[in-house]
């Protein structure tokens, strides 16, 4: 059974299965829909509320350690907090902490500075320049591998390092936003010449973001001891995929206009210093090649896993307006899933001196588990499209069609633990 929360005086916060309580303090960004300029700010979720800085730093003393810090915050930017020590971000977590405690008799001078999250509307929580897709779901690689090369479902560098690409940071959307069908070339039959339509194979890919903080300069590589300082926080992404036109482009060099049309991100990041409770051992890689020294570290063979369950939902057009609640197509727990960690991923992706910016994003990889009932795509869960899947109301589906709106969810939750979530990242098929 999860440990009850040590309280707020948010009292939204205390209510059991809530994701945002004290312990998990997750950022945003977003505007007031009452605000026709639409001016960005920033805040910490705590139950169904909003802490705002721009207001916050108006309501009570802030200490002198962290008046800077704050009237950053206050501007509505997180790339500059980002880039601050983990001392730094811990010490206004503490702060916040206390603050929203049900224990802190000044409270009744902050609550102006609550906004119910009702009252915004999100958009993406820093400004990303950069976005990197790995393939780290061990699982979602073994189950197209083997529908494109049954003799040998992984490549042979897979178990050697972490296999990414370069994605589209200006096609990244926060969650609710709508998604249009691509339009793009996809292969022919018979040796014809290959069609330019309307994607027919439309999917979804369940993953996790990992948000870089602290960056490195150009030309010095990160070491994996140390790649952990360079983590700021975990969102929900769905990396959405047609498969169609990517099938038919990636020879030789892999995805393209198949994944850069849209990629969501759920609107709250939560930090690593909310994850630490749910730190597993990471024994993925000692499962067949022992990874090579630079990918390798004590630490990170210990605790470099985080436990974080995550869950797939579909409402077809039919359903929503039926009334009909969203059906849960699958559950997968992401320690389980990737077969590389995110310390392993950064020490990977900056060993060649690439730097990294605060704000930069990297995308998992799909996270599905080693049943059927933990695919993380309908490319896995269909066979390719060639065995549909039926909804509790009848309908079928092979790939996404018009109108079908995807949830994703993501929560941690262990014995003895306060359990955290991350919201939801939805998009739906225009």
């Amino acid at each position: 059974m999860s440990k009850k929360s040590s309280g707020s005086w948010v009292e939204s916060a205390n209510v059991d299965g809530c994701d945002f309580p004290i312990e998990n303090l997750p950022f945003g960004r977003y505007f007031l829909k009452s605000d026709p300029l639409k001016q960005k700010r920033l805040g910490v979720a705590i139950g169904d509320q909003i802490l705002d800085f721009s207001t916050l730093k108006t309501c009570i003393q802030v200490p002198d350690s962290l008046q800077s810090v704050v009237q950053s915050l206050a501007l509505g930017s997180l790339n500059d907090f980002m880039a601050l020590s983990d001392q730094s971000q811990l010490t206004l977590r503490v702060w916040l902490s206390r603050i929203l405690a049900q224990a802190f008799f000044e409270s009744s001078q902050i609550r102006p500075a609550l906004i119910p999250q009702l009252a915004v509307e999100m958009v993406l929580p820093c400004q990303i320049g950069d976005y990197t897709d790995f393939y780290a779901g061990i699982h979602h690689a073994m189950n197209v591998g083997k529908m494109l090369r049954p003799d040998a479902p992984l490549a042979e560098n897979y178990t050697y390092l972490p296999v990414g690409y370069h994605g589209r940071a200006s096609s990244l959307l926060p969650s609710g936003s709508g998604i249009k069908r691509p339009v793009g070339q996809t292969r022919a039959s018979d040796g014809k010449p290959p069609y330019f339509q309307a994607s027919r194979r439309l999917d979804y890919e369940l993953e996790l973001g990992i948000f870089i903080g602290q960056g490195n300069e150009l030309g010095s590589p990160i070491p994996i001891e140390s790649a952990e300082d360079h983590f700021f926080g975990i969102c929900i992404l769905n990396d959405w995929s047609a498969r169609d036109i990517q099938g038919w482009e990636s020879a030789p060099l892999g995805p393209f206009l198949g994944k850069s049309f849209a990629t969501s991100i759920s609107a709250w990041v939560v930090t690593k210093f909310a994850l630490e409770p749910f730190r597993c051992a990471h024994t993925q890689s000692l499962k067949s090649n022992e990874p090579l020294p630079y990918l390798d570290s004590l630490n990170n063979r210990q605790s470099g896993a985080i436990q974080i369950m995550l869950e797939v939902l579909i409402q077809t057009k039919e359903m929503k307006d039926l009334g009909e609640p969203p059906h849960r197509l699958v559950q997968s727990e992401f320690s389980q899933a990737a077969y590389w960690t995110i310390a392993q991923m950064i020490a990977h992706h900056t060993s060649n001196g690439c730097n990294l910016c605060p704000g930069d994003l990297f995308g998992t990889g799909t996270l599905s588990g080693p049943t059927f009932d933990s695919a993380g795509s309908l490319l896995e869960l269909t066979m390719g499209g060639k065995q549909k899947i039926t909804l509790p109301n009848g309908q079928e589906r092979g790939f996404l069609e018009s109108g079908d709106m995807v949830i994703m969810k993501a929560y941690c939750a262990l014995p003895n633990t306060v359990r955290i979530g991350f919201g939801e990242c939805i998009g739906t098929i225009l």
